[in-house]
């Protein structure tokens, strides 16, 4: 049904010809209030809901992490009550995936993630790619912390097999526990990218691993996901056992790679099939979109799977624009509504997969 994703390194997704829309992000909820640009008034909507519940997340959201009026302590806390906003007030734009594989400098990271929480309102990045240079994620962890950012931390599987993701799980898990600032910024653990897709471990041998790591992160309460394609499940039967174990659920949301893609605007069909599936037999779990997006480019190795499929800079835009008209239906969506990723942050990192220099010219 879909191309091979094991060669999407090389898969271009210049990200933006021009800024992230932002209808979405004016309706007065917690999480889509938080990105609004600080220069926009917030107008009264009359599809907010208002029941106390959310009334409470409102007009507490600037006291937790990582809302954008969040003030970052000037020492630790003693502990991590009170500390993270609820996932349940999480949806529309959450920042970017971050591709790692270059191990950026600390210096970079920093620069890179003030850029992503002060100029497009993020309050993540999602990790993507792996750097196992020792201490790496300590650096992320700090530059994190300075900017005030979340973070969707990854245990990379790679595409050519091998054990390596155990020493990098045994790495990242290590450090979560032993740095003291790390369950302070850490949103959750993904196994990834695809591991059901590319056939990395059988799916009974995954949901185990997702379940020695959540006790093993008991501790420092970080959460542990799977991130995947829904195609991923349903060709494994649905691998309920995965989707029973992980806390919250990654999707791979690439429309552009259906047999039915055609433009980045037309591509609601496609995500809502996969979205309902997901709330279908995912027990109403929180969901996130952490890879997702349209390219405006192909590449020798990566071709769409429909004849009709339109890669361009101004179908890219399309699908952004697409997601931020369908807010309501993503925040009427199970476990206080659905959160999305824009895949990928820059082009310097991964020659091909995105890009934030076609947002800046």
């Amino acid at each position: 049904m879909f191309l091979s994703l094991l060669s999407l390194l090389s898969f271009s997704f210049p990200l933006f010809a021009s800024p992230l829309p932002q209808s979405c992000e004016l309706v007065p909820s917690s999480a889509c209030s938080d990105a609004a640009p600080p220069s926009t008034t917030m107008p009264t909507s009359t599809t907010t809901d208002t029941t106390a519940s959310n009334a409470s997340v409102f007009t507490t959201s600037s006291r937790c992490f990582p809302s954008l009026n969040f003030q970052m302590p000037s020492t630790l806390p003693d502990s991590l009550d009170n500390w993270w906003c609820p996932m349940d007030s999480e949806y529309a734009f959450m920042g970017f995936s971050y591709e790692i594989t270059a191990c950026q400098s600390p210096n970079q990271l920093n620069a890179e993630f003030a850029d992503i929480r002060n100029n497009f309102n993020g309050r993540y990045v999602r990790l993507y790619g792996f750097c196992d240079n020792y201490g790496f994620y300590d650096e992320i962890v700090n530059a994190a912390w300075h900017n005030g950012l979340g973070v969707h931390a990854l245990i990379w599987f790679g595409f050519t097999g091998g054990n390596q993701w155990e020493t990098r799980r045994d790495s990242l898990i290590n450090t979560l526990i032993t740095n003291p600032k790390a369950k302070f910024v850490t949103r959750g653990v993904q196994f990834g990218s695809e591991p059901l897709f590319d056939n990395v471990l059988p799916h009974a041998v995954l949901a185990s691993q997702v379940l020695l790591a959540k006790a093993r992160l008991e501790g420092v309460q970080i959460p542990v996901t799977v991130s995947e394609l829904a195609y991923g499940y349903q060709e494994r039967g649905g691998a309920q056992d995965v989707l029973n174990a992980i806390d919250y659920i990654n999707i791979h949301m690439l429309p552009f790679f259906s047999t039915l893609a055609t433009t980045g605007s037309h591509a609601w069909p496609i995500v809502e099939s996969d979205m309902n599936w997901f709330i279908q037999h995912g027990d109403g779990k929180k969901m996130y979109f952490d890879e997702n997006g349209w390219p405006s480019v192909t590449s020798p190795d990566v071709q769409p799977n429909s004849p009709y499929a339109v890669a361009s800079v101004d179908s890219e835009h399309q699908y952004y624009e697409l997601l931020d008209s369908h807010c309501l239906d993503l925040k009427n969506a199970p476990g206080g509504g659905i959160g999305w990723f824009a895949h990928i942050y820059s082009d310097f990192k991964n020659l091909d997969m995105g890009s934030t220099t076609s947002m800046t010219g």
